[in-house]
């Protein structure tokens, strides 16, 4: 019988499971798409079309790694607010990765979801994506959630307006609310709270992406540029994870004596 060697990447993949508890839910501000495109000479629009690279880098090791969940920053509200040719060129390039993508999504069993104002895209964003999440839906051994359009403060103002719209009609009671009930509000109430955030550039900031969400979340700063971000550097984040005692707020204490038989 032939025993095919494993690969490094393998390897590394397998000394991560080993060594530790991989996250569930994996969240990604990609920045410093500009800034390295600056940084060589380059108009922007080259370091997003550079950070596609680092996407299907991220995504396929995800998938291999049994990351269940991996939610990329890709649009903020806030971005409407850059120079309209750049906005322009952003959409046609989200679109032509849809197109592009779709079908080795499926192909490795990917479901592609979205959260953020769907209806403020332009409407060939909004077909495009309405096709890919058609395409993939019954697939389950990733979901890649993108957040388009998307800010954490947007999120809360809207599920405070649903909040107050069933209240008004006797749906819901003040005293109904809690932490679990409002959470079925936002945008991500079907996808589980992110165990990592990870963030590019070395900026040491959240800049209002999943303000309810990352709460507890652990946090990692990779400094490099998005475009230069890859499985590498991604398995370094996991390492420093698998590092981490996450306490929710109790003490070490608590947490060994209910590991104990």
């Amino acid at each position: 019988m032939i025993v095919k060697k494993k690969s490094k990447d393998e390897e590394l993949q397998a000394q991560l499971k080993e060594s530790g508890e991989i996250p569930k839910h994996v969240a990604i501000i990609m920045d410093g798409n500009g800034r390295w495109a600056r940084k060589k000479g380059l108009h922007r629009i080259a370091g997003h079309r550079a950070g596609v690279e680092s996407v299907r880098d991220i995504v396929e090791a995800c998938a291999q790694l049994e990351v269940k969940y991996l939610t990329l920053y890709t649009f903020s509200t806030e971005n409407w607010n850059r120079p309209k040719k750049e906005v322009s060129t952003l959409m046609k390039l989200l679109v032509k990765a849809l197109k592009s993508e779709v079908d080795e999504l499926h192909k490795n069993n990917i479901k592609l979801e979205m959260i953020g104002d769907f209806e403020s895209l332009p409407p060939v964003v909004q077909q495009n994506l309405k096709e890919a999440k058609e395409r993939t839906k019954n697939n389950t051994r990733l979901t890649l959630v993108l957040a388009l359009s998307y800010s954490g403060r947007w999120e809360i103002i809207e599920a405070v307006k649903k909040i107050i719209g069933e209240a008004n009609k006797g749906l819901v009671l003040s005293d109904d609310l809690c932490a679990e009930r409002f959470g079925d509000y936002l945008t991500t109430k079907e996808i589980p709270d992110p165990d990592l955030l990870i963030r590019t550039s070395g900026e040491f900031r959240i800049s209002n992406f999943l303000l309810w969400q990352i709460a507890y979340t652990e946090i990692f700063i990779a400094d490099v540029f998005w475009p230069d971000f890859r499985r590498l550097h991604l398995y370094e984040a996991i390492k420093s994870f698998q590092k981490r005692e996450r306490r929710y707020g109790k003490v070490s204490a608590q947490l060994q004596n209910k590991k104990r038989p």
